[in-house]
């Protein structure tokens, strides 16, 4: 028999700053924890919206992410609002840039998703990343030189704007096809967002609306071998497969993800190596654990929860029957560190076998387009460093790190480090 769906708990707010404050430690709770007649889900909120299911343990967020009836819009005769909207408000955001925040290529469902995903997916597949490796490293080594430049003299260097940031942004900008002299509005952007710095949001996001739309200009009259040029070459073959609000949101979906994300994973898992001087040694002993190690490190990394997803019929998920409509959010890091899956798994195990069966890139129809590019950079870029500074260390005391402490994502603001 299932629980009844109109659970009257108080939800916990995603957005408190309890629990953005201590994530593993909240995560944890509402898995192990769930309140009664909510199965094995839970109740909570962001800034203070409707209220939502939360799934917290591994099965019941792959379900989520995997079955067809679960949609990332809610169904047009829901009679809830979306839960996203509530967001942007209490953001005070203003209404006209609320469109753009939407991730296209996450929040389509349906034939317009696979329409979209088809015009992006061939620049990301695992035969084109490995073709970009020698570009990955060869920006890899100039950061490192640079790096070494900085610091010979013993002086800190700061691992987030010297290397965590560039390597990413340069890829991903260089694939896409973001000339140089635009990066610095994207930079500024991604800051932005990633702060949740609301009154610089706005204008940023107004920037590269702008910048978008004049690359789309500029690749029309003069193409380049860059994924831009196949989106207004696509359009101009077919004026209905893409529109121009379209390519400016793939290329907001896929600079601001294929950078964040990877940023975050980079400098989250320098501190992380850092912390466990074991498994570390084991990696410079044995090289080849490095792209194990890397999937290991993404399980544990900064990504908490994905958007939320909306029943197109009544659902029975974790002992619950789940209304039509009604809002279920996954908790990605609560999957990843669920015992029922993976054993300690608050523990960093660099050749854990099962690392790979992660979902911090999501499941089913809308998995990550950016996960082989995400796992090459970071596998490149956490053996670069530790291969030509084998005794890097922390430039100061682990406490005085400071820490982007936001929903949904955590990472290091800054993480400076000696490279001797």
């Amino acid at each position: 028999m299932t629980a009844t769906a109109e659970p009257s708990a108080k939800p916990v707010d995603l957005f408190s700053p309890e629990v953005v404050a201590d994530p593993f430690g909240w995560y944890a709770r509402l898995r192990e924890e769930p309140l009664p007649d909510t199965g094995t889900l839970n109740i909570g909120t962001m800034m203070g919206g409707p209220d939502m299911w939360l799934a917290t343990r591994y099965e019941d967020v792959l379900r989520v992410l995997t079955d067809p009836r679960f949609l990332t819009n809610p169904p047009e005769d829901s009679p809830l609002a979306d839960i996203r909207a509530g967001v942007f408000k209490a953001m005070d955001f203003p209404e006209d840039l609320i469109p753009w925040m939407a991730n296209k290529l996450n929040t389509a469902d349906g034939e317009d998703h696979t329409r979209l995903r088809k015009l992006v997916s061939y620049a990301l597949t695992a035969r084109r990343v490995n073709q970009l490796r020698p570009r990955v490293e060869q920006i890899t080594g100039d950061l490192l030189d640079k790096m070494a430049e900085q610091g010979k003299d013993g002086s800190p260097v700061d691992l987030v704007e010297e290397y965590c940031f560039p390597l990413p942004v340069t890829v991903i900008c260089e694939l896409v096809g973001i000339d140089e002299a635009d990066r610095a509005d994207w930079h500024a952007w991604g800051n932005a967002m990633a702060t949740m710095d609301g009154p610089n949001i706005p204008p940023a996001l107004r920037k590269c609306i702008d910048l978008s739309r004049e690359l789309m200009a500029r690749r029309r009259v003069e193409p380049k071998d860059d994924l831009v040029t196949a989106l207004v070459q696509a359009q101009a073959a077919d004026n209905n497969r893409v529109s121009d609000d379209e390519i400016v949101g793939i290329l907001f979906s896929l600079v601001t993800a294929g950078h964040q994300t990877t940023t975050y994973l980079i400098g989250n898992s320098v501190l992380f190596l850092l912390e466990h001087p074991d498994q570390l040694a084991r990696l410079k002993a044995d090289p080849s654990l490095w792209p194990q190690a890397v999937r290991e490190l993404q399980r544990l990394g900064p990504l908490q929860f994905t958007q939320a997803r909306f029943p197109s019929e009544d659902v029975e998920l974790g002992g619950v029957t789940i209304p039509k409509g009604t809002p279920v959010a996954p908790l990605l890091l609560a999957a990843n560190t669920d015992p029922r899956r993976f054993p300690e798994p608050d523990k960093l195990i660099v050749d854990r076998p099962d690392s790979d069966s992660h979902l911090s890139f999501g499941k089913g129809i809308h998995r990550c387009l950016g996960q082989h590019l995400a796992y090459q950079e970071a596998e490149v870029a956490l053996h670069g460093l530790f291969s030509r500074f084998p005794d890097v260390s922390l430039a100061v005391p682990r406490e005085e790190i400071p820490w982007i402490l936001r929903p949904a994502f955590t990472r290091t603001r800054t993480l400076p480090l000696k490279l001797a």
